[in-house]
């Protein structure tokens, strides 16, 4: 894409947001994902990865010109078992540790989607994806526990599996950080790792981490349901319909296909969704009150008004949001209290922390019970696991990476 295009798309996105004038707006929040789907061929590797960049910048660059920061632009191929497909391990191996390293170099996050989609996939896939992600810092994947077409209890087994074995040979921040288990989640959303894609590729969808936006909103409006999803839907609006002229004007310069956003407010640290209800509920994560404004969230999350993909719920993901961390430590959240706020949000288990002694029957039943309520209520849900190595119940967990935050392990479920 040329130079001109991009400045038509910063142009178009300047004239739009003068056009949607002078609506209450707070913090703005980071664009968390850019993420672009390729069906890749090792031959041409190297050039499809730009290609894909190309795009994912133009829309980068176009939300910079707005003052939006984007954390991260991703990669996601096709599922690993295609990727793979007639290749002897050592090759195949080598195949991802060249996609691993192209995104250290780069600068993107590459997924490769699932290693199993149904219970008669081929379980040596994720044999050997437990040996790339033991290895490769970078690359994220996952499994779908469920679908259309039921509960998958193989691939629950499976994914058990991989998680133990993760647990014992990958080191604790990245390992079983960057695998999740996914029930009833559709295609093209832009959040790791539960994303993936069957077709033909370039197409690319776009995510915030809007915890901020929801904090803010709270602040004004707790206590009042009624005015927190008003106030909430218009301003999670405000940054949705940016982000889809920006995906829309990207697409029709780049003939790559833009999927929709995803409003879900992701938090990462300071940008705590845990601190967000808990000045809604004015107590602590955990509280009464609690699945009131998760249902607050997620109902305004599903009434704003752009095409969406994705999740379109609310994330409360244990370990990367620093309050949430606290509160664990505690004992105010369990594995069984975000079962039940799942039951109205799109959550599931994320970066939840267990005792490195976990058995793969336990991760399994973990599994189970996860994809029980997606299937259950045919809702997108994801389990991702922590499990972590030589420590027990009462241990301090001890993440090195930027994105886990640490906290006291409890007894198992």
């Amino acid at each position: 894409m040329t130079h001109h295009h991009v400045s038509l798309v910063a142009a178009f996105v300047l004239l739009l947001t003068a056009a949607a004038g002078h609506a209450q707006t707070d913090t703005k929040p980071n664009v968390r994902a850019i993420t672009a789907f390729v069906r890749l061929d090792p031959a041409t590797l190297d050039r499809q990865i730009a290609d894909a960049l190309t795009v994912l910048r133009a829309a980068e660059s176009a939300f910079a010109q707005q003052e939006y920061k984007t954390e991260t632009l991703r990669i996601v191929t096709q599922p690993l078992g295609e990727l793979v497909a007639g290749k002897s391990d050592e090759d195949a191996l080598r195949l991802l540790k060249a996609l691993d390293d192209r995104s250290a170099q780069e600068g993107f996050i590459p997924s490769v989607g699932p290693a199993m989609m149904r219970d008669s996939d081929d379980p040596h896939v994720m044999r050997l994806l437990e040996k790339a992600l033991s290895t490769l810092p970078n690359l994220q994947a996952n499994s779908l526990i469920a679908a259309d077409d039921g509960i998958h209890w193989n691939v629950i087994h499976e994914s058990a599996a991989l998680v133990r074995y993760l647990t014992d040979h990958a080191a604790a921040s990245h390992g079983n950080f960057n695998f999740t288990a996914t029930a009833m989640v559709k295609p093209y959303g832009p959040f790791y790792p539960g994303t993936y894609h069957t077709g033909a590729g370039k197409q690319f969808s776009i995510g915030f981490e809007s915890a901020n936006v929801v904090q803010e909103v709270f602040a004004r409006t707790h206590g009042d349901f009624r005015g927190s999803v008003a106030e909430l839907t218009k301003q999670l609006t405000i940054h949705a319909r940016l982000a889809e002229s920006v995906g829309t004007q990207v697409a029709s310069s780049t003939g790559w296909a833009f999927m929709g956003v995803d409003p879900t407010p992701a938090p990462l640290g300071d940008v705590s969704i845990g601190a967000a209800i808990e000045t809604y509920t004015g107590a602590k994560f955990g509280s009464s009150g609690t699945m009131t404004a998760a249902l607050i969230i997620t109902t305004a999350v599903k009434a704003v008004p752009v095409k969406q993909i994705g999740y379109s719920g609310l994330m409360i993901p244990v370990l990367e949001d620093k309050l949430l961390a606290r509160r664990w430590a505690e004992g105010t959240i369990t594995t069984d209290a975000l079962l039940a706020y799942s039951a109205v949000c799109g959550t599931g288990l994320d970066t939840i922390p267990y005792p490195g002694d976990i058995s793969v029957n336990q991760l399994a039943r973990i599994f189970g019970d996860v994809a029980s309520l997606a299937w259950k209520w045919n809702k997108p849900l994801t389990a991702r696991l922590q499990p972590v190595a030589g420590k027990k119940a009462g241990d301090l967990t001890e993440f090195s990476g930027r994105f886990l935050f640490n906290t006291t392990l409890h007894e198992l479920p």
